[in-house]
């Protein structure tokens, strides 16, 4: 398993996450219906609205897992954030990064993942809007465009929150 690296920016990273005031804050049914609309969009039995703090991801949103956060250190979504693209992993267990990663060999045995970076105004990245399936899949251009468009809703809900914000 290969624990993901801090982005080069991690400072202001954070400084902006932790601005936003979104971390550890009660379910909201904007964000959840965004989750549930991607369960069904993409058949698949957990999705998330992760947001990646110091040490851990937190979750805002998330179906199919009876968890609110998991270590950093073991997360996809920590891997995701090092870039601003779509990371998708088609089969976990193949891929040498997540192979012996736990939420690998043990439940949730995540196979499949595909996590969209969602970004505050100022560019960062917060986190991901992330699929994860126990079997292994591919995604197409079109599904690939969809997970997009609904992280873009997901960083508008997050933005019209904090719209007094400087950034």
């Amino acid at each position: 398993m290969k624990a993901p690296k801090n982005p080069e920016n991690e400072v202001e990273r954070l400084q902006t996450l932790r601005a936003l005031n979104i971390l550890n804050t009660p379910k909201e049914e904007r964000f959840d219906r965004l989750t549930r609309m991607a369960k069904r969009l993409f058949d698949v039995p957990i999705v998330a609205i992760s947001l990646v703090d110091k040490n851990r991801q937190w979750f805002k949103s998330c179906i199919g897992l009876d968890v609110r956060e998991t270590s950093r250190n073991v997360s996809f979504c920590g891997h995701a954030i090092l870039d601003n693209k779509i990371l998708v992993v088609e089969n976990a267990k193949e891929d040498e990064r997540f192979a012996d990663n736990p939420l690998v060999v043990n439940a949730p045995n995540v196979a499949f993942y595909a996590g969209c970076p969602i970004r505050a105004l100022d560019g960062q990245l917060l986190g991901t809007l992330c699929l994860i399936d126990s079997k292994p899949r591919t995604m197409s251009t079109e599904d690939l465009e969809m997970l997009s468009d609904l992280a873009a809703i997901v960083e508008a809900e997050i933005a019209v929150e904090n719209r007094s914000l400087p950034f």
